[in-house]
């Protein structure tokens, strides 16, 4: 997703599995900033942004009300921009959640 021609983005936000160094370096070349947390076991602790860390939460729990959708969390749909049409109406169908209650 790093690499759509859409919009760049200015961070990536990761748990500790993505903690790599080929990862942070293709991440250094292309401008944006790590903000993912060191592994215990690594000899040089590296630093990250604590307060832009929290926000993976938001985007997980996101995630987590997608997959709800069977056909989303399966991944049923063969093609890409079907697939897209369906997060679109899971989004939309979570959105008239809100909506409806206010």
């Amino acid at each position: 997703m790093i690499g759509l021609p859409e919009r760049k983005p200015d961070a990536l936000l990761a748990d500790k599995g993505y903690d790599a160094d080929a990862i942070r370096a293709d991440l250094v070349e292309r401008k944006i900033q790590a903000v993912i947390p060191g592994r215990s076991n690594r000899r040089v602790k590296i630093e990250h942004d604590r307060v832009l860390y929290k926000q993976r939460n938001r985007i997980e729990r996101m995630f987590g009300h997608l997959k709800i959708n069977r056909a989303i969390a399966t991944r049923y749909d063969q093609l890409a921009n079907s697939f897209l049409g369906m997060v679109h109406l899971a989004t939309a169908r979570y959105w008239l959640k809100f909506v409806h209650a206010a």
